[in-house]
């Protein structure tokens, strides 16, 4: 006779999810939001941190705002000041400007047309991915035992300490109908950048050409620097039809194409482990 079957065990259930902080404030023309979970939340670790990043970031704006005339950028722009009247951050930003002109094949550029077809210089495609990095690393990096998430403008910056805590899960919104998620990005440790026309228009030209790039809707990158990320983006965005083939040169990258008719195209670089899109 058969012995009978001991009944499987129940699976346990899953750890409650850590509670989640949020922080949001309006700088550099944007929202700038954090989520923070782990040891620090609510306390005055977590406050004294968000507002260091607030303050860093308020003073960067001071530094490149091409909206104030009284900027280092803006007064550089009109040759009132030379580069060495400006602070040391100018410097740091025209070094990856430069390196972003010579891996773009000369799409990317810090000196764009104006309404009259005159060149201006605006370093703005470096500065935003360049600063919420240099922010997080400066201020977010230390706060012990807490995960991190930084977003600006919907770039973002992420860190998860423990491996068995669950990514943070980043929806990638759909340029032609910005009430769809048209994929998401469980990102443990890393950042996502997207370039493309559902917020701002078409901010975004060719700088030989001065026109929008054609049949191109969003480019998002995911990897492991935000000043990278976003240059990239911006890059490939500006690349137009030919973005994939430009992106698929990137090493370590992982994203997604939305094309104006609707349609998309993944691109990964990255071997063996790949971040996933959904």
């Amino acid at each position: 006779m058969t012995a009978p079957t001991p009944p499987t065990p129940p699976t346990p259930p899953a750890p409650p999810a850590p509670p989640i902080a949020r922080y949001v404030e309006q700088v550099m023309g944007m929202p700038i939001s954090l989520a923070l979970r782990g040891k620090h939340t609510h306390d005055t670790s977590a406050r004294s941190t968000w507002n260091a990043v607030i303050d860093e970031l308020r003073e960067v704006d001071r530094i490149f705002s091409t909206y104030r005339p009284d900027s280092f950028i803006s007064r550089l722009g009109r040759d009132e000041i030379g580069l060495a009247d400006c602070a040391p951050e100018v410097s740091e930003v025209l070094e990856l400007a430069n390196q972003a002109v010579e891996l773009s094949d000369g799409v990317f550029s810090v000196y764009l047309p104006d309404a009259d077809g005159e060149l201006i210089f605006d370093p703005s495609g470096v500065v935003k991915g360049w600063a919420v990095e240099r922010a997080a690393r400066r201020h977010l990096d230390h706060l012990a035992d807490t995960d991190y998430c930084l977003s600006a403008g919907g770039d973002l910056i992420a860190r998860t300490l423990d491996p068995e805590t669950a990514p943070w899960s980043i929806g990638i919104e759909d340029p032609l109908d910005p009430t769809r998620v048209v994929a998401t990005v469980p990102l443990r440790t890393g950042a996502v950048a997207t370039s493309g026309t559902a917020h701002r228009g078409t901010h975004i030209v060719g700088p030989r050409t001065g026109l929008p790039p054609y049949g191109i809707a969003s480019v998002t990158v995911v990897g492991d620097s935000l000043a990278w990320t976003d240059i990239e983006a911006t890059t490939a965005f500006a690349h137009g039809l030919h973005a994939v083939t430009w992106l698929r040169r990137r090493p370590g990258r992982t994203g997604l194409v939305v094309w104006s008719d609707g349609r998309t195209t993944l691109f990964d670089n990255t071997a063996p482990h790949a971040v996933p899109l959904g």
